[in-house]
């Protein structure tokens, strides 16, 4: 009698998994007209897409020579800063950075303190060391600015290569 009464227990015990998961599984690998417009568009911004690479080499004239076409952006956070900057650079950190590109010019100055980039204006993103930097392209790209680049070496390349001594 245990027996048969423990057997109960055990199929009472047990938990039905929701219809619904099952529907949704069935019904996921079949996309709706709206789904497939969303992961068309979805690719069409992936399509070709490969922020260009910039070198030490390439990257050092700019600085060398800073040009109102080209913006050289920071994306490490303000105490990052405090240990040094890329000449010419300025800092817009990626924790803000998507928010900021949808900020009108005269919010963007004041808050940044330069002017907003235009959406086909050169623009270089460095970090530490370029992993920040490749997810600022990814969101630049993804809010329509299409002349981007990646310092991929960034901060740590930099200081390696121009010999500073950093704590």
């Amino acid at each position: 009698m245990g027996l048969i009464l423990s057997r109960s227990i055990l199929f009472t015990a047990r938990v039905p998994l929701p219809r619904l998961a099952h529907i949704a599984r069935y019904e996921s690998t079949k996309p709706t007209p709206k789904l497939k417009e969303a992961l068309e568009a979805q690719d069409n911004l992936r399509r070709d897409w490969d922020a260009k690479i910039l070198s030490y080499e390439e990257l050092k004239p700019k600085t060398l020579q800073p040009s109102p076409e080209t913006y050289l952006v920071d994306v490490r956070e303000p105490d990052e800063v405090l240990q040094g900057s890329i000449p010419s650079s300025v800092n817009l950190p990626l924790s803000t950075l998507p928010g900021s590109l949808h900020l009108d010019a005269a919010a963007f100055k004041e808050k940044y303190g330069f002017q907003k980039p235009h959406r086909d204006q050169e623009i270089v993103f460095y970090c530490r060391s370029g992993k920040r930097a490749a997810t600022a392209c990814d969101i630049a790209k993804r809010n329509g600015y299409t002349n981007l680049a990646n310092y991929q070496g960034s901060w740590l390349d930099w200081v390696a290569r121009e010999g500073i001594k950093t704590a």
